[in-house]
């Protein structure tokens, strides 16, 4: 395994010997008052569209018991550890499998825990401050079931806790789809496997750590409106906004893309206990925000009871579902899976949708999953779409087509909303996510058409587009998206801006031809239509690993119009061991990748 990058190395330097997590997997084949959102029982709701195929017995209740699947502990809860264990056991190698957690805590102190976590695992307290919840101990991720490498340590998180680790450093070597948010580290935080292994994340948001933040093998990372006590070195791709302690602006060498301020930002819904009483916190929008939201004192926003909320069990059809939002109620999803034949539709504003230990939902028969009206401040928050295996032309819908109003004063958000195409089994879709509404914030998502597991090829798992925006003035705060056929983000809209980027193009084309554009060799992973006349991004990153036809050449790994609007900082691309070539970074500018070192081709600024 790699040793880890230190922090005089050069970026080439830190990424020698490194490959991606598909190079290793092939070798290994071979709430009482209601707040601002919630519906004032005196007003009926806003009028909306009838419904096909919704109940017709009585109203829906509101609240209820969470399942068997959210288990709830308190510092009295006999054997925390052996539960904890057993999950983890069960959950520790089930990349594609169908269980489903959240492991809660009330607030108290708890001592001596570790709790290692598996796929499709949520850990978090209950209190409305991380402070309020303790473990003397650790969450930890890490790659043993895997030899060391933690590049498929995907869809697993942790929120609102307070760490203070054993040996004085967390360890949270993670992947794709594993938000560590809201967090206190009373100590270190290592982002590297045991062994300093292949690594692939990730992203930190609304989190204090105390000690230094050490990513070692990780090729590139997001860190968002936090506070560290140092950072230690850095490999492809490491970005910051708004985060107290971030190292210096520098790239490519280091290459560390720092902005003082996230120019919009929101935290993520998260369930919390009053007293005895379940609610739903939903902070404010900040601007230009710097540091945690939490840590001056109790967080700004509102307090949703639970009665406001259906309480969602797997197996809910979307009939169901539409009903109680219909009846004025919000969603709570908890751990499980959803089939759909319908869309679900959020058609009032305000309306909060929270998924809870990765709930997942699939829809059937070719149907979009969710669809947004173009309404204001709508939350959609913790969940997975995952692709059936009837095409479905659209599985995400913010907005309709042709969504105009203006949603600047009170955005909606997309947040740790994850979207699968194939991996635990065929599936389909032409565009994986489509943003209409205006102002719309993309706060941290992983967009992946699967290159390994089961239902993967060319053409089994078809997926042409990830993310078409449309609506003026979205932000992205952490977009990954990967291995589309064609664009893996296409942007038409006006005033966009993304903060991190990380991509890999599909490694699966068979040829050339298959995925040539027009007269341009392949589709950028993210493409500015010519049409647009002002956009900026900061910390974009994409790799190629053609391995099926290594002789492929990608012409550019960005494409962007050449008006004075259009600006790009800190721009990369990388061939990993030499699987493919880019020939340019962005448009004809950047010089080409070569050989199999894995360096980055390099552009500082666009234009």
């Amino acid at each position: 395994m790699p040793r880890p990058p230190t922090p005089s190395e050069t970026p080439s330097e830190a990424a020698s010997g490194l490959s991606r997590r598909r190079v290793v997997a092939s070798l290994a084949a071979a709430l009482p008052a209601a707040g601002l959102l919630a519906l004032d029982s005196s007003s009926p709701a806003t009028a909306t569209p009838a419904r096909t195929g919704a109940p017709t017995a009585g109203p829906l209740p509101g609240g209820g018991d969470l399942g068997p699947d959210v288990i709830v502990f308190d510092p009295s809860t006999p054997g925390i550890q052996a539960r904890l264990d057993e999950i983890f056991h069960q959950q520790e190698t089930a990349q594609f499998g169908t269980g489903r957690y959240a492991l809660l805590f009330k607030p108290g102190t708890y001592d001596g825990l570790n709790a290692q976590l598996g796929f499709y695992t949520s850990i978090a307290g209950l209190g409305l401050s991380p402070d309020d919840t303790t473990i003397n101990g650790d969450v930890t991720v890490d790659a043993g079931w895997f030899n060391g490498n933690a590049t498929q340590n995907f869809w697993r998180s942790a929120e609102n806790l307070a760490l203070k680790p054993a040996n004085g450093t967390n360890r949270w070597a993670v992947a794709q789809a594993a938000p560590f948010r809201r967090m206190h580290v009373k100590g270190g935080l290592n982002l590297s496997p045991d062994g300093y292994g292949w690594a692939s994340g990730g992203y930190i948001a609304d989190s204090r750590i105390d000690g230094t933040v050490g990513p070692y093998s990780q090729q590139q990372w997001y860190t968002r409106d936090s506070t560290v006590g140092g950072w230690e070195n850095a490999v492809w791709n490491m970005v910051f906004s708004g985060v107290e302690g971030a190292p210096a602006q520098s790239f490519p060498d280091p290459p560390y893309t720092t902005l003082d301020t996230t120019p919009v930002s929101r935290e993520k819904p998260f369930l919390y206990l009053d007293g005895d009483t379940y609610k739903v916190f939903v902070p404010e929008k900040r601007t230009d925000a710097r540091g945690t939201s939490w840590g001056s004192g109790t967080p700004r926003g509102e307090s949703l009871p639970l009665d406001r909320f259906y309480v969602a069990k797997p197996g809910t059809d979307a009939a169901t579902l539409n009903a109680a939002l219909e009846q004025g109620l919000n969603l709570l999803l908890t751990p499980g899976i959803y089939h759909v034949d319908q869309p679900v539709e959020v058609r009032r504003a305000n309306t909060v949708v929270l998924g809870l230990g990765y709930a997942t939902i699939i829809p059937d028969h070719g149907a979009t999953a969710l669809k947004v009206a173009d309404v204001d401040g709508v939350r959609l928050a913790g969940f997975l779409i995952d692709a059936g295996p009837v095409n479905s032309t659209t599985l995400l819908e913010v907005g309709p087509e042709g969504a105009s109003s203006d949603h600047s004063g009170n955005p909606t958000t997309v947040q740790d909303v994850f979207v699968r195409i194939g991996g635990a089994g065929p599936g389909k879709a032409t565009t994986s996510m489509v943003i209409n509404s205006n102002d719309t914030v993309i706060d941290h998502t992983w967009v992946w058409r699967a290159d390994h597991g089961d239902g993967v090829g060319w053409e089994t798992n078809r997926a042409d587009y990830g993310i078409r925006v449309n609506g003026d003035r979205v932000l992205a705060t952490g977009l990954f998206v990967e291995h589309f056929n064609k664009y893996d983000v296409e942007w038409h809209g006006e005033q966009g801006r993304t903060i991190f980027f990380q991509n890999e193009k599909a490694y699966d084309a068979p040829n050339q031809a298959a995925i040539q554009n027009g007269d341009t060799k392949g589709f950028a992973a993210y493409a500015i239509a010519d049409g647009v006349n002002a956009h900026e991004g900061w910390g974009l990153g994409s790799y190629c690993f053609y391995n099926v036809d290594p002789s492929i050449r990608q012409g550019h790994g960005f494409r962007a119009p050449d008006k004075p609007g259009i600006k790009l900082h800190g721009l990369l691309v990388v061939s990993l061991g030499g699987k493919g070539q880019y020939e340019h970074v962005i448009n004809d500018i950047g010089a080409p990748t070569s050989g199999e070192s894995t360096a980055p081709s390099t552009v500082v600024s666009y234009p």
